[in-house]
């Protein structure tokens, strides 16, 4: 069994990723199983999706936490704490990252670990006109894992008709799909069988006066920002901009400020990238900039 995990941003296409993997392995002949964590994600946040595919019938259930092979779909998340993309990687794995960046400076600890990177993000701008990853990343691990081109391709457009995509961003992702895989190899990963009996990590507590438990982990603070969700970042031209405070009022983050000389400013540490002020702004004084690990 090759265990896959995911992980990317809201809005990137993690769960979209382990759907064609996991129907890929199907069309492969596999047993396959694919999900992602749903919860409270919004677009930007660190997300998750897992993929199981095996000769033999599947009988685990649940979140993968020693993954054969990672999928990284935003460089950022790995000095994320909270997302630690490669945390349970197997000694023989491979982590395959969207990164502008060399493979050996991503995870220089881990030397008993296969590191691919790949810019995906730069790809799926040139040929699909949006960042959007699913048929990129997908492309990779498939290909690593020895997944036939044939079968992955017919899953990825398969998949995405069913989410409602044109036939013509269809037709682009296949190609993106089709450049990714083209470039890499198969690996032959030496990864050691799992335990049958997994160890059961407590999570601690603490019960406050009103009988309520606070769970006692970081991230449950208002001092953990967001500024590093966003591959684009908004910018004010001041020399357009007329004060109508239109952003300040959309902002879904409140990431808009209003300076003592009565002029709007942006938060860059909790700006996630949204864009939304960019498209409420009637006088387009607000254009955007590529910035952050992803390029």
């Amino acid at each position: 069994m090759l265990r896959v995990r995911f992980h990317g941003r809201g809005g990137q296409g993690a769960k979209t990723a382990s759907r064609i993997l996991g129907d890929a392995a199907f069309n492969d002949g596999y047993y396959s199983q694919d999900f992602p964590i749903y919860g409270a994600e919004r677009r930007g946040a660190p997300v998750a999706a897992f993929t199981r595919f095996s000769d033999g019938e599947i009988t685990e259930r649940g979140f993968i936490f020693s993954p054969d092979i990672v999928g990284v779909m935003d460089d950022s998340l790995i000095d994320d704490p909270l997302a630690n993309p490669f945390a349970g990687l197997r000694k023989g794995g491979c982590a395959v990252v969207n990164t502008t960046k060399r493979s050996d400076a991503l995870l220089a600890d881990r030397k008993d670990a296969t590191i691919i990177a790949v810019d995906l993000t730069g790809m799926a701008l040139k040929m699909l006109g949006k960042a959007v990853l699913s048929s990129g990343i997908a492309a990779a691990v498939a290909r690593v894992a020895g997944i036939g081109e044939s079968q992955f391709l017919a899953a990825v457009a398969e998949e995405l008709r069913e989410v409602g995509l044109s036939e013509e961003m269809v037709r682009k992702n296949v190609e993106l799909a089709m450049a990714v895989y083209g470039q890499l190899a198969p690996l032959e990963l030496r990864t050691e069988e799992l335990p049958t009996k997994l160890e059961l990590v407590p999570l601690a507590v603490v019960v406050s006066g009103e009988g309520m438990e606070d769970v006692t982990r970081t991230g449950n603070s208002a001092v953990r920002h967001t500024g590093n969700w966003r591959t684009f970042k908004p910018v004010i031209d001041y020399e357009k901009c007329t004060d109508c405070m239109i952003c300040y009022a959309y902002c879904p983050e409140s990431a808009m400020s209003v300076r003592e000389d009565g002029r709007v400013a942006i938060d860059y540490d909790n700006c996630k990238g949204c864009m939304i002020c960019l498209t409420e702004c009637p006088l387009r004084a607000i254009s955007q900039t590529m910035e952050g690990g992803t390029r």
